[in-house]
Formats: structure tokens, C-alpha cells, sequence
């Protein structure tokens, strides 16, 4: 039987996803095309060997339209003969890409596949998609009779999983805290180099380093942050995600085609699920996908040793962690989403990316991935080192 297995993972430094931050100026195709060129560099691929390139992108309007992944091989210089197919699965959007280039390596469609992601939320920002910019708006008639026309919001229903796991703001606020000190040791240990593909900027500039991290982020200073979504509630700008611009992309094939190529592959694609939850909370899906791949993979929590969970808001990934008991010094080691960013889109790419290059610097026999996407649903990936 086939497998699938990761030979390479690259990403951007992640920027900050306004005008004036360190990628604001590139297009989101050009962004794209910078990591697949970096990947074949790095690898010594040749890309008229890629059988298809899918690539994760949420806003997919105005510079993220018409097929993102097919513009990004044009844009590489890959060959006219090598396609491209753009995912929208939410913010697990190149987390999906990873899922179906293997099932496609496995079951023989492919021989050599790429996956990965971009979004330019400086360029395209968040909501662009939403007919009259309403929030609610594509989600027609049914969906809001099925569910008494609740307008559906993810601040909310980030605050509604806090209530249920009685997390307190100091508790976030701690959370959002270990992230930024967790990502500024990453950065200053060189834990981020080998999987980092500087970019040149238009003014000379090298930007080699992921711009949201906040150093010397404190508990206190977290604690007089406004609360947006619920008067006295839990959820600040400070302990959620940032909105950010960034891409990544891996290489997968098979162990045989690898052996042939002359690649030593860092993981294999072990098992991947994907899950819904109620569109309402939303964000809880990561736990019952962790649940679906353990069940499926055969494998106890306590044998992975390291847990990438989206930090779409801190009571997202601290709720998953308090749910399933997960060892919390194991949960997003280098940092998550709080203090590197979620450029939507290439955000499960870049989580990958970053859990196999930590899995291979530490002889981490099994890593899992999980992110909450909107919707209400979560993609959990497991993969095996090589």
C-alpha cells in the first residue's frame, strides 16, 4: 500500500496583516509563488514532476480570486502544464490542502503533490467575501431559519467556550502571555531558521523574523484590554489571534518516489480526520476531532509529543487543552496564532510546517495538529517521524 510523506516544509515569516506591515506590499500570489520556488530550491524538485499544487486561501476576492493556486505556479515559473487548485475549508484551509494532497498520493492520482496556503489580509481583508459586508450575510435562508437567525460571530462564540470551561480572563491572559514568550525564545534560539524562507522586500529589506511577536508581554498589561464581543467578558485583541499575512507549502509524495528522488523525508502522513460541531460556539472542534484521530490512528494522547492547536483565541486552545488533558508544555511549544499570527489561509501550512521541523530538532516520534474553523468544523492531522 502507498503512503504519503512530508519531504520538505517552508513558510514566510509571518507579518503583520495591515498597510504598512512587512508584506503589505507583495501580492498574495507573489507571496505564493515565493514559497514554492523556495520549496523546489530547497529540495531540487523539478516542478514539471508536480502532479497537482492545492493550495488553502479563505478571502478568495480581489487579489485572492480566481483561482489563487493556479496563478501562484504561473507566478513561480513552474510549468503551464503543472495545475493548481484553491481550498476554502476556513482558517484549516491549507491544513485541508496537506489532508487531500496525501489521499491523493495514497490512492495513486498523484505521484508528487504540493500543499499549502497563502492570505494577504492586509491586501484582502477579512470579511471582503460577505455580501454588503454583513456579517451573516452568505448564509441564506434555511440556515438562518435552522437556527433562529443567530448571526453567527466567532468572538462570541469564543467567549461562550471560556463560560463553559469556566476559563477566567487571568487565565487567558496567561496563555497569551506563554505564547509570545514561547515564540520570542523560539526566535532568539534559531528554532524558526530552518524553516523560514527570508523575503526580499521592494526597499532591499531582508525580512527573516515573524513580526507580531510582543516581547515582554505581561498578564497585566493583557488585563486592560477591552473586551469587543461581551461587556465584562473574557476575550481582548490581546489574548486572540492577529491578523496577519503570511504563506508556507510542503512537498508530499510517497516513501518509494522520495527513496527514488533522492529526498529523506522528515514525517509521514499518518492520519488525518475532519469533523463539524454547532455553527454557534463554533471553535469547539477541535476536541472532537482530536478524539476521531486517536480513535482512528490507534494511538493514546500521551504518546504524541507535540500538539499544534490553532490559537484562534486562547480559550480555544487552553479549552482543548483542559478538555483532553493534554500535557500544556507539549501545546504549541514555539508559540501559536496569538503571537505569530493567523494569516487565515496559510495558517494550517504553517503550523504543519512548524511542527515537523520541531518533531525532527527534537526526535518527536508523533506530532498532532488541530484548528477550529468557521462553520463549525476542525481538521486533526497526526504525523510520524521519519
Amino acid at each position: 500500500m502507498r503512503d504519503a510523506v512530508i519531504v520538505d516544509a517552508v513558510r514566510t515569516p509571518v507579518g503583520k496583516g495591515k498597510p504598512g506591515g512587512a508584506l503589505s506590499g507583495i501580492h498574495p500570489v507573489d507571496l505564493s509563488a515565493h514559497v514554492l520556488k523556495a520549496l523546489a530550491e530547497r529540495t531540487g524538485l523539478d516542478p514539471v514532476t508536480v502532479d497537482d499544487v492545492i493550495w488553502g486561501c479563505v478571502s478568495q476576492v480581489g487579489e485572492q480570486a480566481g483561482g489563487v493556486g493556479r496563478y501562484s505556479v504561473l507566478a513561480a515559473g513552474w510549468p503551464e502544464s503543472v495545475p493548481g487548485l484553491t481550498v476554502d475549508r476556513q482558517c484549516g484551509s491549507s491544513q485541508q490542502a496537506v489532508h487531500q494532497a496525501a489521499a491523493g498520493v495514497i490512492s495513486g492520482q498523484y505521484d508528487i503533490a504540493v500543499a499549502g496556503g497563502v492570505e494577504s489580509m492586509s491586501r484582502v481583508p477579512m470579511g471582503s467575501t460577505r455580501a454588503g459586508g454583513q456579517v451573516g450575510a452568505p448564509y441564506g435562508p434555511l440556515v438562518g431559519e435552522r437556527y433562529d437567525h443567530y448571526k453567527f460571530n466567532q468572538g462570541i462564540g469564543a467567549e461562550m467556550i471560556a463560560e463553559e470551561f469556566g476559563l477566567t480572563r487571568a487565565e487567558l491572559d496567561q496563555h497569551a502571555a506563554d505564547s509570545h514568550e514561547r515564540a520570542a525564545r523560539a526566535i532568539d534560539e534559531g528554532r524558526f531558521k530552518g524553516q523560514i524562507t527570508p523575503v526580499t522586500l521592494a526597499d532591499g529589506t531582508v525580512f527573516d523574523t515573524d513580526e507580531g511577536v510582543r516581547r515582554g508581554t505581561t498578564t497585566e498589561k493583557l488585563a486592560g484590554l477591552k473586551t469587543p464581543f461581551k461587556e465584562n467578558g473574557v476575550i481582548s485583541a490581546g489574548n486572540a489571534s492577529q491578523i496577519s499575512d503570511g504563506a508556507a507549502a510542503l512537498l508530499v509524495t510517497t516513501s518509494e518516489i522520495a527513496e527514488r528522488n533522492g529526498w529523506s523525508p522528515i514525517a509521514r502522513f499518518h492520519t488525518g480526520v475532519v469533523t463539524g460541531v454547532d455553527p454557534i460556539t463554533m471553535l469547539k472542534g477541535p476536541i472532537p476531532a482530536t478524539a476521531k484521530v486517536l480513535e482512528r490512528s490507534g494511538l493514546a494522547l500521551d504518546e504524541i509529543g507535540a500538539y499544534e492547536i490553532n490559537e484562534a483565541f486562547a480559550s480555544v486552545s487552553l479549552g482543548w487543552q483542559r478538555q483532553t488533558g493534554a500535557d500544556y508544555t507539549r501545546m504549541n511549544p514555539n508559540g501559536g496564532a496569538m503571537a505569530l499570527g493567523h494569516p487565515l489561509g496559510g495558517s494550517g501550512a504553517r503550523l504543519m510546517t512548524t511542527l515537523v521541523h520541531h518533531m525532527r530538532d527534537n526526535g518527536i516520534r508523533y506530532g498532532l495538529q488541530s484548528m477550529c474553523e468557521g462553520g463549525g468544523m476542525a481538521n486533526a492531522t497526526i504525523l510520524e517521524l521519519l
